[in-house]
């Protein structure tokens, strides 16, 4: 097991019934909730988690029913994940482009969501280092010119015409989200993608006035946040997926991620902040914890590329970290008591009462992932079945079958005979 970083966050048991810091709310998981300009029906999200249904980026049914068993099981809003901006700021060639060409199959997803009584957004971002320029047959961008093992190759710095065509390419897919029925749109602030990567000290080594302090650093994150809320206007809710560290040495740490937080704050484009970690450049395993499913992840790679997780995996992609409940919140509690605006809780949560103590620290809302990948009725058993905790046992085993359709191989064992 590896040593977590210094200040990597602990939840032990005792941890988790310490007072809250912000102010309790009097709010229950079960109550409608609003979400700026939305009227959510209870105060648990679906967090954004790649459905891996989406050959060469296409909508399909799949994709579709993904997100309409989430919503029918009792999820207040699901989040589609995810939406880059344009073809070279894709994962890999099998990620969606929210550039105006698949409207209809995206009104057919919206519109199923709907029908099941629940709202959707949106995660929109471009991957920068995380992107696959093998995979996209082009090249992706970063802050500086470095090498990336997600990136197969050198990443070149970004031009200030390179990013001005990224800031338009926010604004179209913003402008796509709304004229397809998306209720918010999530913009991805997290996980060293190309936004995150722009504030973190390791990442970002520019001269210019967009490297060097948090100031200059965040100034082009805060110029998209500004682009995509001038887009959508004041009827769909905009909310940011943001690091509060990276785990990694010399990252983004609480520090400089709370003067970010602060600037965002002040102004006034996000509706909320959900709280994330990890880098999926350098640290996948910050942000899901518990066992690394190695073997499985290099099954599904080519054989040198697989060869090389088993090899080399642990150590520098993937550490490993032990499963808490709630493992985010510590950091998080950090947000909740310098910041006034609405705040979504993330990070591990698989029982009824570690949703109520977030809303009793005077979050708004939480956030759940493979609880829900698990069992994606889990939000109806609580409500109205009397059950108080998930079934996930949180092994990341769902994590290799991203690239066959993201799912929980626990549910996809076949029941025992009875006899």
């Amino acid at each position: 097991m590896t040593t977590p970083e210094p200040g990597t966050p602990s939840t032990t048991r005792a941890s988790l019934g310490t007072p809250g810091v912000g102010a309790p709310t009097g709010a229950v998981p079960f109550e409608q909730a609003r979400l700026g300009p939305l009227t959510l029906r209870n105060r648990i999200i679906k967090a954004a988690t790649f459905e891996g249904v989406m050959p060469r980026g296409t909508i399909t049914q799949d994709l579709i029913d993904f997100h309409a068993r989430v919503a029918r099981g009792g999820a207040a809003l699901t989040t589609v994940a995810y939406c880059a901006v344009s073809a070279d700021g894709r994962v890999h060639r099998n990620t969606l482009v929210m550039d105006g060409k698949q409207d209809a199959e995206l009104r057919r997803l919206t519109d199923a969501v709907h029908a099941e009584g629940a709202l959707v957004a949106a995660q929109l971002g471009h991957a920068g280092y995380v992107a696959d320029q093998r995979s996209n047959r082009m090249p992706s961008m970063g802050p500086s010119t470095r090498l990336s093992a997600p990136g197969m190759g050198l990443v070149k710095a970004a031009t200030p015409a390179q990013l001005e065509r990224v800031l338009g390419d926010f604004r179209r897919a913003a402008q796509v989200a709304v004229d397809t029925g998306f209720d918010a749109i999530e913009i991805h602030l997290g996980h060293n993608y190309l936004l995150s990567s722009f504030l973190s000290p390791n990442l970002n080594r520019r001269k210019d006035h967009l490297g060097g302090s948090i100031e200059n650093r965040s100034r082009f994150p805060r110029e998209v946040v500004a682009a995509v809320r001038e887009v959508v206007g004041s009827g769909v809710a905009v909310t940011a997926k943001l690091n509060m560290a990276d785990g990694v040495p010399q990252g983004l740490w609480l520090e400089e991620s709370l003067q970010f937080a602060r600037l965002l704050q002040d102004d006034g484009h996000l509706d909320a902040m959900q709280l994330t970690g990890g880098s999926s450049l350098l640290n996948g395993m910050y942000f899901f914890r518990g066992e690394v499913p190695l073997r499985e992840l290099a099954a599904t790679q080519a054989t040198v590329v697989g060869w090389g997780l088993r090899a080399f995996g642990k150590k520098m992609l993937f550490p490993e970290y032990p499963f808490e409940e709630a493992f985010f919140l510590p950091f998080a509690r950090q947000f909740r008591a310098a910041l006034d605006m609405p705040l979504i809780l993330l990070g591990g949560i698989n029982e009824l009462d570690t949703i109520q103590l977030g809303l009793d620290e005077g979050f708004q809302f939480v956030a759940m992932a493979r609880a829900l990948l698990r069992e994606p009725d889990l939000i109806n058993q609580y409500q109205s079945k009397g059950r108080t905790t998930g079934l996930c046992v949180h092994c990341n085993k769902c994590m290799p079958t991203i690239y066959t359709g993201t799912r929980c191989v626990l549910a996809d064992a076949p029941e025992p005979a009875l006899h």
